[in-house]
């Protein structure tokens, strides 16, 4: 068995590798090739426990999170884990990798795959609410899907946001990236919104004349009780797509403005069938929403490319169990 951690994991795929895996993922799950329970999630107190395992006609594995929110406060990761890969014959691990990262990377991908699918085409600026680890590959992924020249970022904690334009400055030459006092500057200023952050309530402003015409990708709220989206959104949106269908139950973004008549189920519509079907939407001067939460299939079908890859590249350590 390997084990990768941080290094190894970003050593072994790269942006653009990562997002055409998930996309890949997407067609998997429209053509329903996978075996996956939803997502089992256990809550004490403040703190979460997900185990996530997917088979599918290629890969086995499992990754196990732990979400903690208050870690924020003391300057330490939200999420942590362990990624583990089987093989698919045999059941044996063959891989274990750092949860974390995996997470950050994949979602980040999948992030830059709603920006690639559900956005114009010409874009030029994005703005990023909350800017925790989430946040900086969010705008990574981003900027590679499309030709971004400003990125604006906020985050209720000014510090926290500077500490990330330093981090972006380092990876982004060629982008401005700014930050703002408020979230209604960002809005003025941005063509697509990411949301990024754990809130129980919406962190974009209740003002649908802001939102008309913007691009929202919204990461953030994993649970019914969590918003991070105004009613004012629902009011202006024409298209509205989805990572899985159970984010319709999961996520608070969706779950509470279906219960309150805002928007319908049927309505929304999945990722997964969008590509497949490649029904050609034009995001040109429309309002679009792409709500992820996501599952355990993106986890294994990236572990496995990333496991692929560093067995090919002989990156990793070695380890016995």
């Amino acid at each position: 068995m390997i084990y990768l951690n941080k290094e190894d994991i970003l050593k072994s795929i790269t942006l653009d590798e990562c997002m055409a895996t998930v996309e890949e993922a997407y067609k998997i799950y429209a053509d329903k090739l996978f075996n996956m329970p939803d997502r089992i999630q256990v809550e004490n107190g403040d703190l979460t426990s997900l185990y996530m395992p997917c088979f599918t006609e290629k890969s086995f594995g499992t990754k196990i999170l732990t979400v903690a929110p208050n870690n924020a406060k003391i300057n330490k990761p939200i999420i942590d884990g362990v990624m583990l890969v089987n093989n698919i014959e045999t059941g044996e691990i063959v891989c274990m990798m750092d949860g974390k990262t995996l997470t950050s990377v994949r979602t980040g991908a999948v992030g830059g795959v709603g920006v690639r699918h559900t956005t114009s085409e010409d874009v030029k600026t994005i703005g990023l609410i909350g800017t925790g680890e989430q946040g900086f590959y969010q705008v990574l992924y981003a900027c590679k899907a499309r030709n971004i020249k400003t990125v604006y970022l906020y985050n209720r904690t000014k510090e926290k946001a500077i500490k990330l334009q330093e981090e972006l400055k380092k990876e982004l030459e060629d982008v401005d990236i700014i930050v703002v006092n408020s979230s209604i500057e960002l809005l003025k200023n941005s063509e697509v919104i990411i949301t990024a952050t754990t809130s129980h309530q919406p962190v974009i402003d209740n003002k649908k004349e802001l939102l008309k015409g913007k691009h929202i990708i919204a990461i953030g709220s994993y649970k019914p009780d969590m918003r991070e989206l105004p009613d004012a959104l629902f009011d202006v949106v024409d298209k509205i797509v989805v990572d899985t269908d159970f984010a319709k139950e999961e996520s608070g973004d969706l779950y509470q403005p279906i219960k309150n008549n805002l928007i319908k189920s049927e309505d929304i519509e999945n990722m997964g069938n969008f590509l497949r079907d490649n029904k050609g939407f034009d995001m040109n001067n429309k309002t679009t929403l792409y709500k992820s939460v996501g599952m355990g299939l993106f986890d294994i079908v990236v572990a496995n490319k990333i496991y692929e890859k560093a067995i090919k590249n002989e990156i990793g350590k070695n380890i016995d169990l």
